[in-house]
């Protein structure tokens, strides 16, 4: 199993130049905690996280610290840490030596980068440009798929199956399609994720029982609390 096999390919991004009050907006809207950080060619960048904004909100709640004396003190790290707690520019907060994986990385190698950088998550990337995130829900997903102690390793047909699948879940009214994963065995479909009601689940489940080609669909939805969504 690969990358391309569970990834979420719903991917949404803040420019390189954007300004953060851009990315937390995303963050809010979207319910996500990261956002790849791309150029104006789509090419990777960086990557912000929920971890580099709380990193300022924590540090504007402790003591003040003398940054200039510091910098005039020929300390680089303070003069850098200043801009990452002032700046308003994406570009000077995001993370830039980002971990990312090709869409046919195996799910085991993704697994040891994750452990081995102590992150949450890998962008995809194809020739530079994001295609897709794995996280570590998107790691348990697959696990769920174990055969026999090792997990199947989907065909073409299935790979084919997964990108109808997407399209298909896209036309389900009020679905947030990057909150939904899916793995595919054999024509046999897991669907994991959010929904915001019994409705929308169903709305989900119909859609991807309606792709031709799809036998079975397993449907594991959870629900978000309202303050999830910044209410």
């Amino acid at each position: 199993m690969q990358a391309r096999d569970i990834m979420t390919t719903s991917v949404i991004s803040v420019p390189l130049e954007g300004q953060i009050e851009d990315a937390v907006r995303l963050m809010l809207d979207h319910n996500i905690s990261a956002l790849p950080v791309v150029d104006a060619e789509g090419d990777l960048k960086g990557l912000v996280s929920e971890g580099d904004l709380m990193r300022r909100v924590r540090e504007t709640d402790g003591p003040r610290r003398s940054w200039w004396l510091e910098v005039l003190g020929g300390s680089g790290d303070a003069a850098r840490d200043f801009v990452k707690l002032k700046s308003h520019r994406v570009e000077d907060v995001m993370t830039r030596d980002v971990v990312s994986v090709e869409e046919d990385t195996n799910v085991a190698e993704i697994a040891s980068l994750l452990e081995k950088h102590r992150i949450k998550r890998v962008p995809v990337v194809r020739t530079g440009k994001v295609v897709g995130i794995v996280s570590r829900a998107n790691l348990l997903h697959a696990l769920s798929a174990l055969q026999d102690g090792a997990l199947p390793e989907p065909s073409e047909d299935d790979r084919v199956l997964r990108a109808k699948i997407e399209e298909a879940l896209k036309e389900v009214p009020g679905a947030v399609v990057n909150l939904i994963n899916y793995t595919v065995d054999k024509g046999n479909v897991a669907v994991w994720g959010v929904a915001d009601s019994d409705f929308e689940e169903n709305a989900i489940r119909v859609a991807v029982e309606n792709v031709p080609g799809v036998r079975t669909v397993e449907v594991h939805m959870g629900r978000l609390p309202a303050w999830a969504y910044g209410i």
